[in-house]
Order: C-alpha cells, then structure tokens, then sequence
C-alpha cells in the first residue's frame, strides 16, 4: 500500500510518500518533500507527480491519503484539503484526517492525559485535551486564553511545539514538553493507523479544522 500525505496548515507545507512495510502493521516513510515561498496551491501537484515518478509510481499506484486537516492557515488548509479530496474521489481511495494538535500530542508522550498547544496568534492558543491509547481520544480542541487554561488545567502535562508557550506555561506551574513541528511523514503514520482503524472520510466530507471562525465570518453583518 502507497500512502500519500499533505500538510498545508502553516506558511509553508510539506508532503511524504510512505508505504506500508510488508508484514507489519506500519508505514516507511520513502520521502518529505518541503512546500515553500507561499504559493503551495501552485507546488502541490507537481511536487506530488515529481515525487511519485522519482521511486517509478504513478497517481493510480496510490492507496490511500492523509491530511492534516489544522488548525492553521485558512488558505493554507483549503489548498491541501482540495487536492487531497480530488485525487481520492478521482483514485476511489480512502482518506484519514489528522489533527495537528493530535500529532503534537503524540510526540510528546505515549500514555495518560495531555494537553497539546498551537499558537493561534491574538493571545490564545489551540488546545488539543487527549487521552493517550492505544487509539488516541480526543476529549476536546479548543480555543483558549493562556489564563484560562491554566485555571481549567492545574497540573496537566502541556506538549507544544512553541518555545514562548512553552516557558509561559512552565511559569504557570504545569509541566511542559517541547516538541519539533509535526512532519508530513508524522501525518502519514497517524493517518495509517486511522485508515487500520476504519476512521475514514469520504471526500465530500473533508473539511477543515479551523477551531476559531475566519474574520470574515466574525465580522460579518448579520443580514436585515
């Protein structure tokens, strides 16, 4: 099985081409491919096409997808979230959708209650409440004040990927793990043990998990 995944939620984004080791009940990450200078709309086919040709694939080789589905970038989101639901309706090939808060979550521990946070900029955080598995649940994601979340989450482990959230909420008192940015190829592990597991999407049903509302919905006028 030839699994192909896509993260678009930051800036820049990346994909891996992975497959499933014969005999065993996981993926090997062939290759990562880095999608930079902010036009990823413009990258990710191509870099998908080139990439499949590199190890001698093509598109209709592929068996399935995973998408890290945010929180993120807006645009971001949408560009990969597109791509990924054309190639599956086009392939008939199953998608699994992974939260980036999930992926943090599980690189910094492996049992027990965590709280995985993301920057989301105007002095909250995204904050991912996970149970640990074998599987993983996701108790909550939420956007939070970093005050807020200290008084509801008094002793809780925090994994983050931000060096400045981290030392904010060691300052807080509750004890901290700091963590690399999720990778595409984390993306593609986690998405294979959703697609194992039947936690699949079909593609008319891949949304977005944006967490906070767009401005423009904020903002909007309610209609007379």
């Amino acid at each position: 099985m030839l699994l192909l995944a896509v993260d678009t939620s930051g800036k820049n984004g990346s994909l891996a081409l992975a497959r499933v080791v014969a005999g065993k009940n996981e993926v090997e990450v062939v290759e990562e491919v880095a999608l930079t200078g902010g036009n990823l709309s413009a990258q990710l086919v191509p870099q998908t096409v080139a990439l499949l040709e590199k190890y001698g694939y093509s598109k209709s080789d592929l068996s399935g997808f995973a998408a890290a589905s945010g929180p993120g970038s807006f645009t971001g989101l949408r560009v990969g979230l597109a791509a990924i639901k054309a190639m599956a309706e086009i392939l008939r090939q199953p998608i699994a959708a992974v939260s980036l808060l999930e992926a943090v979550a599980v690189s910094g521990a492996s049992e027990g209650r965590v709280l995985s946070l993301l920057d989301a900029g105007r002095s909250e955080l995204y904050v991912g409440d996970y149970e640990l598995g074998p599987p993983v649940r996701m108790l909550s994601e939420r956007l939070l004040g970093r005050e807020e979340l200290v008084a509801q989450h008094e002793g809780q482990l925090v994994v983050t990927v931000d060096a400045n959230i981290a030392d904010a909420m060691k300052a807080s008192g509750l004890p901290v793990k700091q963590v690399g940015y999720p990778t595409s190829g984390e993306i593609a592990r986690l998405g294979w043990e959703r697609i194992q597991r039947g936690e699949t999407v079909p593609p008319e049903n891949l949304e977005a998990n944006y967490i906070r509302r767009s401005d423009a919905e904020i903002f909007s006028k309610p209609k007379a």
